[in-house]
């Protein structure tokens, strides 16, 4: 399994979470159910997944700041898209955790945008994403 396959099983997980709305404590086995009911064979895929998930929740506040601190004033971090929100959460982790050069992070956002998300989706994410990396 390609990187950007990895990135968009773990995006989906990450969205699923979102919508399901799991706490820290059920986190382990949903990602395991996850990766067990998709067949998901590769152990650097799996381990990629658990990764991104449980990095993002340990760092949810500093990532949910960073997605704020850059929308429009008259935005809310409850405004946005789940599918988008998912993105973003994906995308900051990692740029600032994983040190992914942030020009690949905001490109494969900006591609799971565009299947997933709405029309404005791959502009917003961009958008937002292009701020985070100035800061």
């Amino acid at each position: 399994m390609n990187r950007s396959a990895m990135r968009e099983q773990a995006f989906k997980l990450i969205y699923s979470l979102e919508i399901q709305k799991v706490d820290s404590t059920g986190l382990e086995d949903q990602i395991e159910l996850y990766i067990d009911s998709n067949e998901i064979k590769d152990e650097e895929a799996q381990k990629y997944i658990k990764d991104a998930v449980l990095g993002i929740e340990e760092n949810k506040v500093e990532i949910l700041k960073n997605i704020e601190m850059n929308l429009k004033s008259d935005w809310k971090i409850e405004r946005i898209s789940k599918i988008d929100l998912a993105i973003l959460k994906l995308a900051i982790y990692e740029i600032k955790y994983k040190k992914i050069p942030f020009k690949v992070a905001i490109n494969e956002a900006v591609e799971l945008a565009k299947k997933y998300g709405e029309d404005s989706s791959k502009n917003f994410v961009n958008g937002i994403l292009a701020s985070v990396v100035k800061v």
